[in-house]
């Protein structure tokens, strides 16, 4: 009997094992540029600061963010939406950056997306007579908003390490729990 659950467990820890790899490693779809959009040649925009891109667009934030919430779980259903407040956008993609919005698509253990929008109409930190002055013109037409893209990508090995410290880390928490609910038991 205690042979029978130990061959159970170990072809259920080589399934999990063998899907949890092919997630890990499966390419993550790259990065689509919005459509409708202009792209944004603007020092730190493009090369000034890894993995960031940007675009201006007339967009509002739903339709944005729906675009790249739909186009990651077409590919990875796995995908976790995440609202943050704007003031962290000077943390996370550059202290200068101007924002309305900020959120985060999370592969887990795979890449980090964020989305920053600034929609001048509606800037918060600007009063309402002052908007005016943020107005986003490129190549004499006005946007609405700029959208920027910061992605923060992990490397492969780095995931299946993750993966077999946390496989470790709770096939020993089972053991010490085990041994410490028999110790308990014997007491009795």
């Amino acid at each position: 009997m205690f042979k029978s659950k130990k061959i159970y467990f170990l072809i259920s820890l080589f399934i999990f094992n063998l899907v949890a790899i092919t997630y890990l490693l499966w390419p993550i779809p790259p990065i689509p540029n919005l459509p409708n959009s202009i792209k944004s040649t603007e020092p730190g925009d493009t090369i000034q600061i890894p993995r960031v891109k940007a675009f201006y667009s007339n967009q509002d934030r739903q339709t944005i963010i729906d675009f790249y919430v739909q186009n990651y779980r077409k590919k990875h259903p796995l995908a976790i939406k995440i609202n943050h407040p704007p003031e962290k956008a000077k943390q996370i993609i550059k202290d200068t950056i101007q924002t309305y919005y900020l959120e985060e698509i999370i592969f887990p253990f795979k890449q980090s997306l964020f989305i920053n929008g600034f929609d001048w109409q509606k800037d918060v930190f600007t009063k309402p007579e002052k908007r005016e002055a943020n107005k986003l013109i490129v190549n004499n037409q006005v946007f609405s908003n700029k959208l920027t893209l910061r992605y923060f990508p992990s490397s492969p090995i780095s995931r299946l390490i993750i993966l077999f410290l946390l496989e470790t880390f709770i096939y020993i928490s089972l053991i010490n729990y085990k041994s410490i609910f028999s110790f308990k038991h014997a007491e009795k």
